[in-house]
């Protein structure tokens, strides 16, 4: 049963593990990204960070507290931080201090 599509049993439950919280971190640069990206969104621009050494559970509670600082909505995709509006300037010295490496990419 490991090459097995199924992902549910109604006798066992759920077969498949969650990857989203067993996935480590993705090894980067070092350098957390600040980006403000408006493609695809219809005109709204969005903050997306990227490069945040933390996966899974902690990256989602790391998005949330984001979030909250910022009063804004947001997400997190495929190990990528969306947050609503450009907020790079109030996120930056929140990530600094973290005492990761942050720089200001995109336009």
């Amino acid at each position: 049963m490991k090459n097995s599509r199924l992902v549910y049993s109604t006798e066992t439950g759920r077969i498949k593990p969650d990857d989203d919280l067993t996935t480590p971190a993705p090894a980067g640069d070092g350098v957390v990204r600040l980006m403000r990206e408006t493609k695809g969104r219809k005109g709204k621009g969005v903050t997306l960070i990227t490069g945040v050494p933390l996966a899974g559970e902690e990256l989602k509670q790391f998005a949330k507290t984001l979030k909250q600082k910022a009063s804004v909505g947001g997400s997190v995709k495929d190990g990528v931080i969306e947050i609503q509006g450009d907020q790079r300037d109030l996120l930056l010295p929140l990530l600094q201090a973290q005492g990761w490496t942050v720089k200001k990419a995109g336009g």
